[in-house]
């Protein structure tokens, strides 16, 4: 069964009118829901801890900012754009004690909630607007009078309108442009952490680094073994995001084609699914976020010792030089 998909004519921004919508955060995503919003004609405060280097950014931005704890209070809709490893003790310390009957927590990742590292009281509404997309491309399309697709979800709705103000939002951010879909909390968690590990972020990079150790292993210079395995995908992944897989199959030569249709399932095989539906096994059943909590909130030792091994590969080292000598990327980068 298809998913409805709610459009400007679905929403409201009535339901946003006269109220204060407060977002706790001032980084990628929390700069575009609130620059978007107040474009849109909403009351925006923005809430940062007093030291935070963002205050001056969201100032220049022509945006009010308040100490956390008093946007939230002065908040009837609360955004918390903060990351899933700060947000459990902002909330607990700062949120929670200002929280008042009637108000409505705001969302842009469900894993706070699904994994119960955070648990509002139940008379608030608890809501969930997910942009896919970052925080600069959810800004640059609305600026453009366009808009990056979203997901919604209830998760609580003791006004018994919760939608509404969750869809009125996706309003104000732009998302009802390009569509919204309605979710819930578990499956924007589940599907959003299986698509970074599997595919987005460790499958992608993981092929790279394969491909890239095959080429060199055999003889090839790490230069070409770069441009023909990391530096090309960025074309593909294009052609992929605006015609989708069969139209980037239709722009590429027979050659290219025969080898995806043919050597891809030797590649991708059935092996590599038992492994995507083992880590799917482990989101689901709470066992990734656990661990990630844990090392979180134990000194992150193995984390850095990850990071520092991954920053290493020989990969890094030569796309690093091979970037730098195409001075038109910064030139780009700039404007």
């Amino acid at each position: 069964m298809a998913a409805r998909i709610y459009t400007d004519k679905d929403a409201d921004l009535r339901w946003l009118k006269g109220k204060t919508c407060a977002v706790i955060g001032f980084g990628a995503q929390g700069r575009a829901h609130a620059l978007n919003l107040r474009d849109s004609g909403i009351k925006v405060i923005v809430g940062l801890y007093p030291g935070s280097k963002s205050r001056a950014h969201a100032r220049r931005s022509g945006l009010v900012v308040f100490g956390t704890a008093e946007a939230a209070q002065r908040g009837d809709i609360i955004f918390l754009a903060l990351s899933d490893t700060q947000m459990p003790a902002i909330y607990a310390e700062q949120i929670a004690p200002n929280l008042r009957s009637g108000r409505t927590l705001l969302f842009a990742h469900g894993f706070a909630i699904h994994y119960s590292t955070i648990v509002p009281p139940k008379d608030v509404d608890v809501v969930m607007v997910a942009p896919k997309g970052l925080g600069p491309m959810v800004r640059r399309e609305f600026l453009r009078g366009r808009g990056a697709p979203a997901l919604i979800a209830v998760h609580q709705n003791p006004s018994r309108r919760a939608r509404q103000k969750a869809l009125a939002w996706a309003k104000g951010i732009g998302c009802t442009r390009a569509g919204v879909l309605e979710t819930t909390f578990r499956d924007e968690t589940e599907t959003d952490l299986f698509g970074e590990q599997a595919v987005l972020c460790g499958g992608t990079s993981a092929l790279i680094r394969a491909g890239f150790e095959t080429l060199v292993d055999a003889g090839y210079p790490p230069e070409l073994a770069y441009f023909e395995c990391l530096h090309e995908l960025k074309f593909i992944v294009d052609l992929i995001h605006e015609e989708g897989i069969s139209g980037m199959r239709g722009l590429i030569s027979d050659t290219a084609k025969w080898g995806e249709l043919t050597v891809a399932r030797k590649i991708i095989d059935q092996t590599v699914q038992k492994h995507m539906r083992l880590a799917l096994r482990e989101i689901r059943s709470g066992k990734f976020a656990q661990e990630f909590i844990r090392e979180m909130n134990t000194g992150r030792a193995r984390y850095a010792t990850l990071l520092r091994e991954a920053e290493k590969h020989p990969i890094e080292k030569v796309g690093a030089r091979l970037r730098g000598l195409m001075s038109w990327r910064m030139k780009t980068k700039n404007h």
